[in-house]
């Protein structure tokens, strides 16, 4: 328990420093030299998912010949030189920069790693689960706090507050993470997981998830202030979209690992999805109907961003489990980049709209191929 909670709040403390950004950037952008670009905005945006997307499976890697924990500690200061650098910066280009560096310190693959030397078998599953809701509780708390931060203290001061987050999960990593035998070097079998049908599903919906998702946040926030709320108000909408779509998330949680509606429960969350990216393109921009939106939205990705994980965990072959993590990790971190570099184009070239029908087309691909695949096997009781 010491070990999952405490690597799932470095997670956590990761991630947030990447959410917070997410909810204000792009209006924050148009006050900089170069921000009045939108390619440019949504490069900054998705700029750390390159570098962590060619890293994920070193870190993993080195981590497996020198320790979890010197590699873990390396990657979060990376992150916070990367942090800092954007703090620092005042045009787009240093901004981006930042964000390149920031992803260099992609130690998500070595934390998942340490997780599993730290726990049992038996236990595994619900420790990825802890950090796949530890994913959730961030991303919650960084919409809703992101713009009241913002407010207080402008972006460079949040990316300043970010990088501090990083060094704190320094300290945690170094003396309240339980110490692990050093573990032993095994070739990853990358081309078994890739053969896995099941997983690679898993993987093109991680991709799409977070594609989508960054797509979505460089529209959002524009819409927002277009509509009459400044970014000082925003989480008077973000407040009780996330509340309530944590609420409603339990029973289909629950629904899924302890009833074995896990197929079912995933497709209805990615249909969640769908539904509000068309609504978000076809719909008028009312405070209220973006909200409702929202809602509807941001349900499918909680239950989602809560439950693929685990079940990469559930269906990875044998003792592939790292390496299935490790690609899973890649894919997100594609998709991560493909959401605000694409979305930024289609914004620049094509409107707001076309970024939403965009991201409706990838989802509707998404769903034919998740709709076809196998119910994970239900695990009974002795």
């Amino acid at each position: 328990m010491r070990a999952t909670v405490s690597l799932a709040a470095i997670f956590a403390l990761r991630m947030l420093g990447l959410f917070m950004i997410m909810p204000v950037f792009s209006v924050y952008a148009k006050t900089i030299p170069g921000g009045d670009n939108v390619l440019l905005v949504g490069i900054a945006l998705g700029a750390y998912g390159v570098t962590q997307s060619l890293l994920y499976i070193f870190y993993g890697w080195i981590s497996d010949k020198v320790g979890r924990k010197p590699v873990i500690a390396t990657g979060l200061l990376i992150f916070a030189i990367g942090s800092f650098v954007a703090a620092v910066g005042h045009d787009i280009g240093w901004i981006i920069a930042g964000r390149v560096i920031q992803g260099m310190g992609a130690v998500s693959s070595a934390v998942l790693a340490f997780i599993a030397d730290l726990t049992s078998e038996e236990h595994r599953t619900k420790a990825m689960a802890m950090v796949g809701g530890s994913i959730g509780l961030s991303f919650a708390v960084a919409i809703v706090g992101a713009p009241i931060v913002f407010h207080w203290i402008g972006m460079n001061g949040l990316f300043a507050v970010v990088g501090v987050l990083s060094v704190l999960a320094v300290g945690v990593v170094l003396w309240i993470v339980p110490d692990a035998p050093k573990p032993v070097h095994v070739r990853a079998p990358f081309a078994e997981v890739l053969h896995n049908v099941e997983l690679l599903r898993l993987n093109f919906g991680v991709l799409v998830l977070h594609a989508t998702q960054t797509a979505l946040f460089l529209v959002v926030p524009r819409i927002l202030v277009a509509g009459g709320l400044p970014v000082a108000s925003h989480w008077m909408v973000y407040l009780p979209v996330m509340g309530i779509s944590f609420v409603l998330m339990v029973p289909a949680i629950i629904a899924a690992e302890k009833r074995g509606h896990m197929k079912s429960v995933l497709v209805s969350a990615v249909a969640l999805i769908l539904i509000g990216q068309l609504l978000l393109g076809a719909g008028p921009h009312t405070i209220l109907m973006v909200a409702g939106v929202l809602l509807i939205y941001f349900l499918g990705f909680n239950i989602l961003e809560a439950s693929q994980p685990s079940l990469v965990s559930k269906l990875a072959p044998g003792t592939r489990k790292g390496a299935a993590v490790g690609v899973y990790n890649t894919t997100q971190s594609i998709g991560l980049a493909l959401g605000g570099m694409l979305g930024g184009w289609l914004l620049k070239f094509a409107g707001q709209s076309a970024v939403f029908f965009a991201c409706s087309a990838l989802v509707f691909c998404w769903l034919i191929v998740a709709a076809n695949m196998k119910a994970p096997p239900v695990r009974h009781r002795a």
